[in-house]
């Protein structure tokens, strides 16, 4: 590892020689200069991992030094040390983005304590993130070979997402790698449990025994949170990953304060037609299409399949016998849709339940697999957190939170299902009304490798309507996709890396549901 260059600017620098060897003792190149433009003038042809900048220089003082310093290269840490402790200069120091201060005198543990903490934060944090993983990796196998249920399920969902997330910052790709191969395990074995517990869960006798999942989650989680004359917004981000949530968390927590984080899982298809009609009708599929004749269309038909949410919900309200709960509901599709809620926020407020359905995120998905620039943008998984928050931290959507915030309105944010990277294509043969859908499938006289599918033949069974007769589905596993034998390398090649929906797998499933109220 290459020694991390320190510049040291101090109008007394002779008496700063033992400080210099102390430092080069410790693996640091230590340069002293004793004035501001010689600084300035070095950096200008010499790279630096950091300033240590005395405050109180004659000629050209620290701060405006300081000021150069950023100018030149913005992103240098700079570390001030000044006999002055007025509140003013260290909240200008501070206000000019310095990594740190030391107080006059300084002994020389103190001036390494901060070198650690700004140049080898990285490092040992990393070192660190690493360390703690491979004494946590116990723990998760045995989750995993517990046999765990539907909560032991999200509790390892939320492990896992923790450490991916972590890793981030480890600079180990052997280590990265690790993590992946142990969630592709954990998936496998995710795969498996659905296969074995899903049709029990959507049986309407063994209701009691189920998860909170889609058709339930207004009932179970979100109605006893809603009073009347406290208004309440209900923002629902369409394809909202557990991950990226915990990326924009942070954004909202400037605002709001997190109340209360909950999971839910999504039913199959983990797709918006099926899992978001269900959250808001409270109904699975197959009973939304008995009971409500031409609102339900099926996959192949043309036209939006989710034009009917409000009424369903309404009509939710009113079987669960709360219609005096005063309600509003808005989809936003666009930019101009965006501008126009932030701009009427207050309406809100004459309402105890507002409902917000965002599409975004779900758009971001089907566009980076369509769109070359974006493919490069959102690669893997880090850079798809890293553009949801990019997205989030300039929408028009931020502006209507803190707008509504302000007015004391709480939010409950939610999503109808995730998504997730696939990686293997797989073989399957269907007629001409098979459906499209690259995690999943219905039709008739469908082909497939049974080790690669979770297959209904009776649509029944998994609460689903039956398009034609003789209709089965079936619901890939992990990171596999369907193609058709037809141009299948092509396909392929095309699809694979990109975020599909509709299948079985934790990404996918298991979603947030998180109560805030405002700071």
């Amino acid at each position: 590892m290459s020694l991390a260059k320190i510049l040291w600017v101090d109008d007394e620098i002779e008496s700063l020689a033992s400080q210099k060897r102390f430092l080069e003792a410790k693996g640091y190149a230590v340069t002293m200069l004793s004035n501001g433009p010689d600084a300035l003038e070095y950096l200008r042809s010499n790279p630096a991992d950091i300033v240590l900048l005395d405050e109180t220089m004659p000629g050209m003082t620290g701060l405006e030094t300081l000021a150069g310093i950023k100018e030149q290269d913005a992103h240098i840490p700079v570390v001030m040390i000044t006999k002055n402790e007025t509140e003013n200069l260290m909240d200008e120091a501070i206000g000019a983005q310095i990594s740190d201060y030391l107080i006059k005198p300084v002994n020389p543990h103190q001036v390494l304590s901060s070198l650690k903490k700004i140049i080898d934060n990285r490092r040992l944090v990393a070192e660190k993130t690493t360390s703690d993983y491979q004494q946590q990796f116990r723990q998760l196998f045995m989750a995993l070979n517990s046999d765990p249920d539907q909560a032991g399920w999200m509790d390892i969902h939320r492990r896992l997402t923790y450490w991916e997330m972590a890793m981030e910052r480890s600079d180990s790709p052997e280590m990265q790698d690790v993590h992946q191969s142990h969630k592709s395990d954990a998936n496998a074995e995710f795969f498996k449990y659905i296969s074995r517990h899903y049709a029990s869960w959507v049986d309407p006798r063994l209701q009691d025994e189920a998860p909170v999942m889609s058709h339930t989650l207004f009932r179970r989680l979100i109605l006893p949170h809603i009073e009347k004359g406290r208004p309440t917004l209900w923002l629902l981000i369409d394809n909202l990953r557990y991950d990226q949530w915990k990326a924009i968390e942070p954004v909202f927590a400037e605002t709001f304060r997190i109340v209360q984080e909950d999971m839910f899982y999504s039913i199959l298809p983990t797709a918006t037609q099926y899992a978001r009609n269900a959250i808001f009708a409270g109904l699975l599929p197959m009973e939304i299409e008995r009971q409500f004749p031409g609102k339900w269309k099926q996959d192949e038909e043309e036209g939006s399949k989710n034009l009917h949410e409000e009424e369903f919900f309404r009509a939710q309200l009113k079987r669960l016998r709360r219609e005096d709960i005063r309600t509003s509901y808005h989809k936003i599709t666009s930019h101009q849709d965006a501008q126009k809620l932030a701009e009427g926020a207050h309406n809100l407020l004459n309402f105890d339940l507002s409902i917000v359905v965002y599409n975004f995120v779900d758009m971001l998905s089907h566009a980076r697999t369509e769109m070359e620039v974006l493919k490069e943008l959102a690669g893997d998984e880090r850079s798809y957190r890293s553009l949801t928050r990019s997205w989030f931290e300039h929408s028009p959507l931020l502006q209507t939170l803190r707008k509504l915030a302000e007015k004391g309105v709480s939010l409950i944010l939610s999503t109808d299902h995730g998504s997730v990277r696939v990686k293997d294509a797989c073989k399957v043969v269907g007629d001409r009304q098979t459906t499209a859908n690259l995690r999943y499938k219905h039709g008739r006289n469908l082909d497939y490798s049974p080790q690669d599918v979770l297959a209904y033949r009776d649509p029944k069974v998994a609460g689903l309507p039956t398009p034609t007769v003789n209709s089965s589905y079936i619901f890939a596993r992990e990171e596999r996709f369907l193609c058709y034998p037809n141009n299948f390398n092509q396909f392929a090649n095309y699809y694979r890396n990109s975020f599909q929906h509709g299948g079985i797998s934790l990404e996918e499933m298991i979603v947030p549901l998180v109560r805030m109220t405002p700071r």
